[in-house]
């Protein structure tokens, strides 16, 4: 059976634009091409689709789909288990926010608003369930569950102003990230030392037997898990590199 490039674009939901940009850079190409022009698509070709769409779902960048799904070693079993993985967590993370808005939802009913210091417990736990959804797994087979859960456990314990200056660091140190690669400027520059202080300083509020190989172990994941790459790439690419590269050249 074949698809037309109309009939794959309905099917994937893409515009053929998008299916022709795809054949364009090599990511999805045809099964042929007849001889007047019109692309035909295989049913392998559709279950590649399926695989770049499935990548595309975890924040990939397309050119490294295309290495990915080229590559002899790609294992679509795994994709698929990362995948479901990836939505199981977004389940999570769902279901916290849900719990909240109820939970406010029933106050305001009764009119008894939560108070600040409740909607701060609150706001901290989610941010908990949401870190322990996305990477508890991996953090806790890395570190051990002792260290995850000691981790857990300064968060929620934070005072206002420790939770306001820990979310105050990780946003400098995202937007010197940004600043860095627009500039074109190298990791092993001052202001690569400079993020590297700033990466170790965010981690260890929360972590208090921080070490230099677990520095350094937390940033490889930066440019080994997609989830951690989107994070600090989502608006400049490149920064999970620099992060990563940083801490290796500066991490004492």
């Amino acid at each position: 059976m074949e698809y037309s490039i109309h009939d794959l674009s309905q099917l994937s939901g893409l515009s053929t634009r998008t299916l022709r940009w795809y054949d364009e850079i090599g990511l999805l190409k045809p099964s042929r091409v007849a001889e007047s022009g019109y692309r035909y698509y295989s049913p392998a070709q559709v279950d590649r689709l399926q695989e770049i769409l499935i990548y595309r779902s975890l924040g990939v960048e397309l050119a490294r789909i295309r290495d990915c799904l080229d590559a002899p070693s790609f294992d679509r079993l795994a994709l698929l288990r990362q995948h479901l993985a990836a939505l199981h967590a977004q389940k999570d993370r769902l279901e916290a926010t849900i719990d909240l808005v109820a939970d406010a939802i029933h106050r305001e009913e009764r009119r008894k608003p939560m108070k600040d210091d409740a909607k701060f417990a609150a706001l901290k736990e989610q941010v908990v369930a949401e870190n322990e959804a996305a990477y508890g797994q991996e953090a806790r087979q890395r570190y051990g569950s002792e260290a995850v859960d000691a981790a857990n456990k300064t968060l929620l314990g934070m005072s206002a102003s420790q939770y306001d200056a820990w979310t105050a660091l990780d946003a400098e140190l995202r937007q010197r990230l940004e600043s860095a690669v627009r500039s074109g400027l190298s990791p092993d520059s001052e202001e690569g030392q400079l993020v590297c202080t700033l990466h170790r300083r965010w981690l260890a509020m929360t972590d208090k037997a921080l070490t230099t190989a677990k520095q350094k172990g937390i940033a490889e994941l930066y440019v080994l898990d997609d989830r951690f790459k989107a994070y600090y790439d989502r608006y400049v690419p490149g920064c999970a590199q620099f992060l990563r590269d940083a801490v290796v050249q500066w991490a004492k």
